[in-house]
């Protein structure tokens, strides 16, 4: 039997060998249309060559490109299960030709694989075209002798395929295959199609036209090919089955399913198990392409895809999450045509593991309710639409979940009901807001969330993307359009661009589109849920609805990134280096810088600065791969991740493991945040400054990469610049300036000896000569001193108060203009005289207030040094009024 890969195999090598560039395939994000949640056909990577927006160095390719389809438009999850060729996962066989060769080489081509190289009977095949495509049904019947009856013409837009209202379109032709008589259904186009025996397994499409608008369609002036053959059908054909389930790749994971939980046994057992393998195949392939589980867009789409196959192994009896167990098998079957599955194995396993466990723990009170309520219903029924939303928002079962566990008993839900339940809790929600305080002006936010959801984040994988955008806001308000030359603020229905939270400044970069140039200087992030990009439109103009490329400033996020990483390692290096008390108090990660807060009761020193700076230095020369892990706060705290306190986390957090070694990780904390992909993308940290912000708070200023080497390269510039003043080499610097500094030293300390002694030698001053005097029976000095530094009175006072033996002194320093004026009392009159009373006189007399110090020394100053003599006359006086009094 030929299995899945030898099918996939041979259908490339024959393409490749009549001259098409074999193509992998591309991620299920779209990279090139930003209005599909999934690549859901093979066309969807070549859809800019189609339209000629874009150029490859070949003209003709082959492709089996991996397909999603479960939200949107397409969307087979109900259905999956339950007949024989509905999947969410299925890949597609595609050949085409951008402008090269036309009808009759794809009829050829296609005719001669499944003839000639697969050896599917001629008999077995029917073939559609379009009503009026005379061309194709001649072409069939040349190619490959099919009579009249066996050349079904179609007038319906089945036959007729466009990628829109405008743009590229043409006829298609669609090759049938008969299962045989023993399976109810008539041939396309009959009263019987839809039933099994007759099915489509390749559609040919003949790009020929271009729909200009709704009256005009011109010819294209380069026709082009585009085929779609699903694996998994085909498959079903060489394999001779008739059920998709039954060849050999599905035959496989349902195998490892059964193996550990129970076999099919009935035909509720086997959908649970088809169920579980079609999923397996969706999650594990939608994980290893970056998509995770979450809440909003096609994180929530996944999520349900989970959930329906963990409830469906719950139902199989599985006591213990299931679907991770299966990954080994799914990358077995599969991981050799696709290696993205073997290298993303561990993550998929993880997120599988940690989602069923989650939802196993509300899984049971959830289906409780629903079997409480079931009990009183009868088939036919209706689930009361409450009820549903109940189920939704306090278990986490989405909508289309409780739809499937309802369709076994033959009974639905009522969804009007669902839906009024859910404009309720929004309208409550709106209301709460609006009474929380908030900015009147945020206003805005909230209705674009309500009427369009929130924006997703694509740049944790890359720097570009395209987008629709959602709403534009000028002022506040939401505009339709906007001119060049005008700021807008822009939200698009998802985005590379990094909103501006957890101390990580927001992206900066440009959109663009069809005539328009929009700069983006900054994106922010309100109500937590919008990517808001503020930007100003320098060409053309933009408006809703439109789709846009937005390309985020790589060197910027690259710096961003690298400092962003450093503060983790900088917190790991912290607590190794202080101590576990060290947690982090705030940060901001630029691009130009990084500062990090943290406790810490005292300054750091010298030492703990090289220390921390080697330590984070000697894991960035590491390089070992950052490592992101999707978990809940609990079991990542429990697994050792650092979290901020008081941070609020949801349900799931990203947890970053980053340096270390094959035993422990160096750092890891819970993190949304952009990082490097190894530590080595940082290049070089360096401390360039170490302060206190608060009681108990240091703070850290840093740079990274070459931001840092710029740095040291200037503060080498510097010391090569003080070498050569001091005219020694640069490692002698230091013991320079230090021998340098010991003589200025020594030499102040002679000039101010020389001043002082200048300054006592001068002619007395002040209404009273240097020597000692009695005044009021009391021992007194008051001398005026020209150009003497106010530091050299106490110690002139000493003297003073050493040659009294008795008394008091006043000094008067005069230094440009201003006046420094000192008084010593002798200790055996402190207590009937004090030196704070008479300098408070002194510094009036100067022009000053106040003056202070103890009751043998005091000291103050004045702004008039004219009065220096009228300082000293003053205590002269107040020191006799006391003896007068006495």
């Amino acid at each position: 039997m030929i299995s899945s890969n030898d099918i996939r195999r041979s259908f490339l090598a024959y393409f490749e060998n009549a001259g098409h560039r074999v193509v992998p395939s591309a991620p299920l994000v779209p990279q090139n249309d930003p209005t599909l949640m999934f690549v859901n056909a093979g066309m969807v990577p070549f859809k800019n060559v189609f339209t000629g927006l874009e150029t490859r160095p070949y003209v003709t390719a082959v492709s089996s490109q991996k397909c999603v389809r479960a939200g949107g438009k397409h969307n087979d999850l109900d259905n999956v299960g339950y007949t024989a060729r509905h999947h969410t996962f299925f890949e597609m066989l595609g050949n085409f030709s951008f402008g090269d060769y036309f009808k009759p080489q794809a009829i050829e081509h296609a005719w001669t694989l499944l003839t000639k190289e697969w050896g599917i009977p001629a008999d077995r095949l029917t073939v559609t075209v379009y009503h009026t495509d005379d061309e194709a049904a001649l072409l069939w019947k040349q190619i490959a002798g099919l009579p009249d009856e066996r050349i079904i013409r179609i007038a319906t837009n089945d036959n007729f395929w466009s990628m829109g209202d405008t743009g590229p379109c043409g006829p298609c032709s669609e090759i049938f295959y008969d299962h045989g008589d023993h399976i109810p259904g008539g041939p396309p186009g009959s009263p019987d199609e839809d039933g099994d025996r007759f099915v489509e397994i390749w559609n040919l499409v003949f790009m020929q036209y271009e729909q200009v608008d709704a009256a005009t369609r011109l010819d294209l002036p380069r026709p082009s090919i585009d085929t779609g053959m699903g694996l998994e059908r085909v498959a079903a054909v060489l394999q001779g089955v008739h059920d998709n389930y039954e060849t050999d790749t599905f035959k496989a994971l349902i195998r490892a399913s059964e193996e550990r939980t129970q076999p099919a046994t009935d035909a509720a057992s086997t959908a649970s198990h088809r169920i579980i393998a079609d999923h397996l195949r969706s999650s594990g392939f939608l994980v290893a392409d970056g998509v995770l589980p979450s809440n909003e867009g096609r994180g929530y789409v996944l999520r349900r895809i989970m959930r329906r196959a963990m409830r469906h192994a719950h139902l199989l009896g599985a006591a213990e999450p299931l679907m991770y167990r299966l990954v080994p098998a799914l990358v077995a079957e599969m991981g050799v045509a696709f290696p993205e599955l073997a290298r993303a194995q561990a993550l998929i396993e993880e997120t599988l593991k940690l989602e069923e466990t989650r939802f196993r723990q509300t899984l049971v009170n959830g289906l409780r309710l629903l079997d409480e309520v079931t009990a009183k219903m009868g088939p036919g029924d209706v689930l009361p639409g409450d009820v549903a939303f109940k189920l939704y928002d306090t278990f986490g079962f989405p909508y289309d979940l409780t739809e499937d566990a309802l369709r076994s008993q033959g009974q639905t839900v009522d969804r009007a009901g669902f839906d009024v339940a859910m404009a309720e809790q929004k309208r409550a929600a709106r209301a709460a807001w609006t009474g929380s305080g908030a900015k009147a002006s945020d206003t805005v936010w909230f209705d674009i969330v309500e009427a369009k959801g929130a924006s997703e984040f694509t740049g944790y994988s890359g720097v570009k993307g395209q987008a629709q955008v959602v709403a534009l806001v000028q002022g506040g308000k939401q505009v339709d359009r906007v001119e060049a030359g005008a700021s807008v603020d822009i939200v698009t229905n998802q985005t590379p661009f990094y909103a501006e939270s957890g101390g990580q400044a927001g992206d900066a970069g440009l959109i663009s589109g069809d005539g328009v140039a929009i700069t983006v200087s900054d994106t922010s992030k309100p109500l937590g849920k919008l990517h808001v990009h503020h930007g100003t439109v320098e060409s053309g103009s933009i408006a809703v609805g439109d789709t846009v490329s937005l390309v985020v400033d790589a060197d910027k996020r690259d710096r961003l990134r690298a400092n962003h990483s450093a503060t983790h390692l900088l917190h790991a290096a912290l607590r190794h280096r202080l101590g576990g008390h060290v947690t982090q108090k705030g940060s901001l990660v630029a691009a130009d810088r990084l500062r990090f807060d943290f406790s810490q009761p005292r300054a750091l020193t010298a030492e703990d600065i090289a220390a921390v700076e080697a330590e984070v230095n000697a894991q960035i020369r590491g390089n070992r791969p950052v490592s992101t892990r999707l978990m809940t706060p609990d079991a990542a705290i429990e697994a050792g991740a650092l979290a901020l306190f008081g941070e609020k986390y949801g349900e799931e957090v990203r947890v970053l493991s980053m340096g270390g070694d094959d035993e422990a990780n160096y750092s890891t904390e819970l993190c949304g945040g952009t990082h490097v992909t190894a530590l080595g993308d940082i290049g070089l940290f360096k401390i360039t400054a170490e302060s206190a912000v608060a009681s108990g708070v240091r703070r850290i200023e840093a740079l990274t990469g070459e931001a840092a080497r710029r740095y040291m390269t200037d503060q080498e510039e510097r010391l090569k610049a003080a070498a050569a003043a001091l005219r020694v080499r640069p490692d002698e610097v230091a013991a320079r300036v230090e021998v340098l500094v010991e003589e200025r030293r020594r030499l102040e300390r002679e000039l101010a000896e020389t001043k002082k002694a200048l300054a006592m030698a001068g002619p007395a001053s002040g209404g009273g000569a240097a020597a000692p005097e009695s005044v009021g029976g009391v021992g007194f000095i008051g001398q005026v001193l020209e150009g003497l530094d106010p530091k050299s009175l106490r110690g002139l006072i000493d003297d003073a108060k050493t040659t009294l033996g008795s008394g008091v002194a006043v000094l008067v320093a005069v230094n440009d203009g201003r006046a420094s004026v000192a008084v010593g009392v002798t200790d055996n009159l402190k207590d009937s005289r004090s030196a704070v009373d008479f300098v408070r006189i002194a510094s009036a007399a100067l022009g000053g207030q106040g003056g202070g110090g103890r009751p043998d020394f005091a000291q103050a100053g004045g702004p008039d040094a004219a009065k220096a003599a009228d300082a000293i006359a003053a205590v002269r006086a107040a020191l006799a009024l006391r003896a007068d009094a006495a």
